[in-house]
């Protein structure tokens, strides 16, 4: 097992095969739009992807892993799988690269499988399990029920794999209670990281039928955000990493490209985290008795802790009349903060 050492950076060279080995529609789902990429994949092109690759990543502190993404690699043929994954593990094996990755459904993974993953280098394993309600699978035509999920698991898990779970937000029939119950029975899987995507309508998909349609309402930005703030909140509370909230953005993405509808923001982690500072500075200066405060916080943290446009010291402002600054400092642990009376120290950069 590759362990994600959180001293250490990791990197991905990302291998795009959109939709190869999915024989669904989800109805969410355009993989062309979604990985930005219309190109099929064969050898020479990991060869070319890799090498490219390598010439601008560090060479030594770090984590570097071949990772397919976009289609659900374990569905793909298994000779292909074979050549694909042998292309990849001769840089394995010359230490290039420290291992693979891929994603896949949960429905396509049994011990054959798991055992030439395991012959080729495989390291990491995601699967998209999205939800774990049996209606919201159905409703999104998922083409499985939750139970293979937990199967899937207990495998990779027997094998050694790192192990990676997707869910996403705002699905047809979902709920955010649904998506905390989902939460809460990822974290029973125990798995080494999660990933969370609120659902954007993406052009030439079933969903965007169902939205132009009316039968189909996507979450609003605020609600997104909202429910996301209690997802990484509980998964930090298990211990269990969040490597990404929302889709990573490409030229299809972003705003003119395919998105229809849906919580789309460039920075919607960034969001997700200043509305978690906002909470807590509302809970200690809800006892608070002066006009003007002075809240530090990690160095790296202030554009989180000050909110877009500095929108967290607004709403601060508004709702208790008190006039904050937020200073920065390296004596101070992300996530926490240490709130003053107005009084400010000389070390730090005020904003």
């Amino acid at each position: 097992m590759l362990c994600r050492k959180k001293n250490m950076k990791h990197y991905n060279i990302p291998i795009f095969v959109p939709h190869k080995g999915c024989p669904f529609d989800c109805v969410f789902c355009n993989q062309k739009h979604i990985t930005g990429s219309n190109d099929d994949i064969n050898e020479e092109k990991i060869i070319n992807i890799i090498e490219e690759y390598l010439k601008t990543l560090p060479k030594q502190n770090c984590i570097i892993e071949a990772a397919f993404f976009g289609g659900s690699f374990t569905g793909i043929d298994f000779d292909m799988q074979r050549k694909f994954l042998s292309t990849a593990y001769e840089y394995v094996k010359n230490g290039k690269i420290d291992g693979i990755r891929l994603s896949t459904r949960p429905d396509y993974i049994n011990d054959t499988i798991l055992d030439q993953l395991k012959k080729y280098g495989v390291t990491t394993i995601e699967l998209g399990v999205q939800s774990l309600d049996d209606d919201v699978l159905e409703r999104s035509t998922r083409g499985h029920k939750a139970d293979v999920v937990y199967i899937s698991v207990e495998l990779i898990k027997k094998y050694g794999f790192n192990l990676g779970l997707q869910m996403m937000t705002g699905l047809p029939g979902d709920n955010d209670e649904k998506a905390l119950q989902t939460a809460d029975k990822i974290i029973m899987m125990k798995p080494d990281f999660v990933r969370i995507y609120p659902t954007l309508v993406v052009k030439d998909t079933y969903l965007e039928k169902m939205y132009l349609n009316g039968k189909y309402k996507p979450q609003r930005l605020d609600e997104a955000v909202d429910l996301c703030k209690k997802l990484l909140l509980k998964f930090k509370e298990a211990d269990i990493d969040v490597i990404r909230v929302s889709l990573q953005t490409t030229d299809e993405i972003s705003p003119g490209g395919s998105i229809v509808a849906g919580p789309y923001d460039a920075q919607f982690r960034e969001l997700v985290e200043s509305r978690i500072y906002l909470d807590k500075f509302s809970v200690a200066l809800g006892s608070f008795k002066g006009k003007d405060a002075v809240i530090y916080v990690n160095t790296k943290e202030i554009s989180k802790a000050t909110g877009s446009k500095k929108q967290n010291i607004k709403d601060i402002y508004d709702k208790y009349k008190i006039k904050v600054k937020i200073r920065g400092t390296d004596k101070i642990k992300k996530g926490e903060f240490y709130l003053s009376y107005g009084v400010e120290s000389e070390e730090a950069d005020c904003i």
